[in-house]
């Protein structure tokens, strides 16, 4: 019978733990930072070349649309870092893709861009969204590859 007790308190604290372990990567915090600041960080750090322009929804030019609803969604390793410092690394990923599939497609701009983080959008004419758990972080942005001018 002390056998029995033995593995199912064995069992009790490796599912405490289990429980524990998940709350801590469930947490989330949502964090809104001004999309520029990515755009410039990147640009400083040689990640993004200025061949592609970035616009978020409700602030860009109109073009020739050649691919709408493109989506990105970027993960960083959030631990012990700060939330900013966090999503504006993430960020930049995102928009470093975006830039990418635009090249590829022969866009020079990504317009109407907004926030798509688990399919909702979220619409600002400033801000991106980002989420930020214990462990990771999340960016995930929808626009339009267009092209502007000739």
């Amino acid at each position: 019978m002390s056998l029995i007790r033995a593995r199912l308190a064995q069992a009790s604290v490796c599912l405490t733990f289990a429980l524990a372990a998940t709350g801590a990567y469930a947490a989330d915090d949502i964090v809104h930072l001004p999309l520029k600041q990515a755009i410039d960080a990147a640009t400083t750090a040689g990640k993004l070349d200025g061949s592609v322009k970035f616009y978020l929804a409700g602030t860009g030019p109109t073009g020739k649309l050649i691919q709408a609803d493109v989506i990105t969604n970027k993960k960083s390793n959030a631990f012990g870092k700060e939330n900013d410092e966090i999503c504006i690394w993430t960020a930049q990923s995102a928009l470093i893709q975006l830039q990418e599939a635009a090249k590829n497609a022969g866009a020079n701009a990504v317009t109407n861009i907004v926030s798509y983080f688990r399919k909702n959008e979220y619409t600002d004419k400033t801000n991106f969204e980002c989420h930020v758990g214990a462990i990771m972080s999340g960016v995930a942005l929808k626009g339009n590859l267009v092209r502007i001018g000739n």
